[in-house]
């Protein structure tokens, strides 16, 4: 038997009906920001609940299906921006989007939130989608009943009604100004909701600077911080656009973070006896890089 397939039946054990594997995807990085690839299970560390669990799957991500929710914030306050997004994101599809293996959905937030395009494999159907993104209309506006900008929504619809029921590495992203004026549920619930689907939140921020600074405005509400705690509790990354980074900047950013992932697993010492969410630290046994991973997951009895 070759090294390689030696190797193969170490990083990955079968396991018997009923245990419960718990997977998560980590990308690690040194303190410059530059992806690290190249490590093996024996160099992270593992806790639960800050008791050590032992890794016992463990692979690169570089060609496993990817399902993908591109998700964007159609609301007045993004009217100038709108047209980048929207253009951006056709080029980012296009490069990520391997048409045999991967697959994407469109939605659009303002006052509603809107399945624009279901999941598909076909760049010809995202692109037509991204075309009929745009934000409402007068006549929409004047018939809005309540409501605002549904962020938290949104992600929450996606995690439950799509994501949940996808097995492959899944990740959200996320275009806004990251504020939410109108949501039924709160952030918190947002997060909750992409863990348990075991979805990783992307957030870029992208805003028009003088949108709440008009005569009409208001002082702008902090969309950052929002966005980064999504992000960072979910396992995903937060960029914002500004005059050094582009968009397409950061979308070939998030490509290669999602082409360089880790996957890892375990099987909790502690049984489940009551569903619960379970706290996530990972890091490397080398001092000095950055693991960037969910920080929860939901243990379901």
């Amino acid at each position: 038997m070759c090294a390689r397939a030696i190797r193969a039946q170490q990083e990955d054990p079968t396991f018997s009906a009923g245990v419960k594997v718990v997977n998560l995807l980590a990308t690690v990085r040194s303190k410059k920001g530059e992806i690290i690839r190249g490590l093996t299970k024996d160099d992270f560390l593992l806790l639960e609940n800050k008791r050590p669990q032992t890794i016992r799957y463990f692979s690169q991500e570089s060609d496993l299906p990817l399902t993908l929710g591109l998700m964007v914030d159609t609301s007045v306050s993004q009217q100038k921006v709108l047209t980048a997004e929207r253009s951006a994101s056709y080029r980012f599809l296009d490069q990520v989007l391997r048409e045999s293996k991967d697959q994407v959905f469109l939605t659009q937030f303002d006052m509603a939130v809107r399945l624009i395009q279901s999941l598909t494999n076909s760049r010809q159907k995202l692109e037509h989608a991204l075309e009929s993104v745009d934000i409402p209309t007068r006549n929409e506006l004047s018939m809005q009943n309540g409501g605002g900008t549904l962020l938290y929504d949104s992600v929450i619809k996606a995690s439950v009604d799509i994501m949940s029921k996808e097995r492959n590495r899944k990740a959200l992203i996320l275009l806004t100004d990251g504020v939410d004026t109108g949501s039924d549920q709160g952030l918190i619930t947002a997060i909750e909701a992409a863990q348990r689907a075991d979805t990783l939140v992307y957030s870029i921020l992208f805003s028009d600077s003088g949108y709440y600074a008009g005569p009409f405005g208001f002082a702008g509400p902090d969309g950052k911080s929002v966005l980064t705690r999504l992000s960072r509790e979910t396992g995903g990354g937060f960029y914002e656009v500004s005059k050094k980074l582009s968009i397409d900047q950061i979308y070939a950013a998030i490509q290669n973070e999602l082409r360089s992932q880790y996957s890892l697993g375990f099987v909790s010492d502690v049984p489940v006896r009551v569903s619960e969410f379970r706290n996530l630290q990972l890091a490397t046994k080398e001092k000095g890089l950055l693991v960037q991973a969910r920080t929860e997951y939901w243990a379901a009895r």
